[in-house]
């Protein structure tokens, strides 16, 4: 009996064989291109390139920041977005960086012209924030993308500072003179415009021998955009007790004037006959002043005083002398002015007088 082979079945496990090659073809096929898309993503995608440039800022890599394509900025374009030419780069700086963590990009979405809007999440300092950056690509590198953005980064912190020149951000010490585009002769309450890296907490302290105040802080989290801050000192106890000091000294100077209307002085003795003796004065009750803001300035607000004066008064009706021994009650007030070179002018009067001294 003759056997006889049949070829059928080879056939159907070849095929089966070849479609299951095909399948996991497929699926080789599908995680590459997944797997390409995530490096994309991680690392060539315009996510990417957000994260890397704040990731400099997280490191205080705040040159390398600058350096990123469409992070600086011309002052044609500060003028076009409303910010002022003179804006100060001060700033821009490692050693005025906060810290900057837990960023997270939360959406990237493409529009119509080619821009892409990556909108970031992240903490400044223990605040939390967002913020949404535009980019573009800007030509390539080999087989990878290249991306600028379109919208500068930076932004600017508008200051007003009052009763102080020098004050400090995020700890870098600054004095107005020296970063203002008027310099000694800019007015003590003229806005000063700082460029500064998005997103960030700025905080404005001023410690000095004057004046000083709490940390007052602003967080620039929209590119482009000017956020104004207004810190208003206090005068420190040092500054008050030298004014206390020069009022004394005034006051007293006023004292060895032997007339009965001391020249520039707050206070004074009226009297319709002749005198006898000149007049001795002395101060009973030195003021007790205190210091107040007066805009960009100081003022010392009307306070109370008490002189004494000794004298000898002729009657011009019988000619009899008589002896006046008297406390003249007035007011001192003073205006204190921060001059350009630093230094500072006390001037003291009375309410409703032009302060001298």
């Amino acid at each position: 009996m003759q056997q006889v082979e049949t070829k059928a079945p080879r056939r159907s496990r070849l095929a089966a064989d070849l479609a299951l090659l095909a399948v996991v073809g497929l699926v080789l096929v599908a995680a590459l291109g997944a797997g390409g898309a995530t490096l994309y993503q991680q690392f060539y995608g315009p996510s990417a390139f957000v994260v890397r440039y704040l990731d400099l800022l997280s490191e205080g890599r705040a040159a390398d920041a600058l350096r990123v394509p469409g992070v600086a900025i011309d002052r044609e374009t500060l003028e076009v977005a409303g910010i002022g030419a003179t804006a100060s780069e001060a700033l821009l700086r490692h050693s005025a960086l906060a810290p900057l963590t837990d960023v997270e990009v939360l959406s990237e979405k493409q529009d119509d012209a080619g821009k892409t809007e990556v909108t970031v999440s992240f903490s400044a300092s223990g605040h939390a924030g967002t913020t949404t950056f535009t980019v573009e690509q800007d030509g390539w590198a080999g087989v990878t993308p290249n991306w600028r953005f379109t919208t500068s980064p930076l932004a600017v912190v508008e200051l007003t500072l009052r009763g102080a020149d020098q004050f400090a951000v995020n700890g870098f010490e600054m004095d107005r003179r020296q970063v203002s585009a008027a310099g000694a002769q800019a007015a003590p309450l003229d806005p000063l415009p700082l460029l500064v890296f998005t997103p960030g907490l700025y905080s404005v302290t001023v410690d000095t021998a004057i004046a000083d105040s709490d940390g007052v802080g602003v967080l620039a989290d929209t590119p482009l955009a000017t956020t104004p801050i207004d810190v208003q000192t206090e005068p420190t106890p040092e500054f008050v007790a030298v004014v206390q000091q020069r009022v004394e000294e005034f006051l007293t100077g006023c004292t060895a004037q032997e007339v009965l209307q001391p020249t520039a002085c707050p206070f004074g003795l009226e009297v319709y006959n002749r005198l006898a003796s000149l007049p001795k004065w002395s101060i009973t009750a030195q003021p007790q002043v205190s210091v107040v803001p007066d805009g960009g300035h100081w003022k010392i607000p009307p306070t109370d005083a008490v002189a004494h004066v000794d004298v000898e008064i002729r009657s011009l009706f019988d000619g009899s002398v008589q002896e006046v021994s008297e406390d003249v009650p007035f007011q001192v007030n003073g205006s204190i002015t921060i001059l350009p070179d630093g230094k500072v002018s006390i001037r003291v009067g009375s309410p409703g007088e032009e302060p001298t001294g």
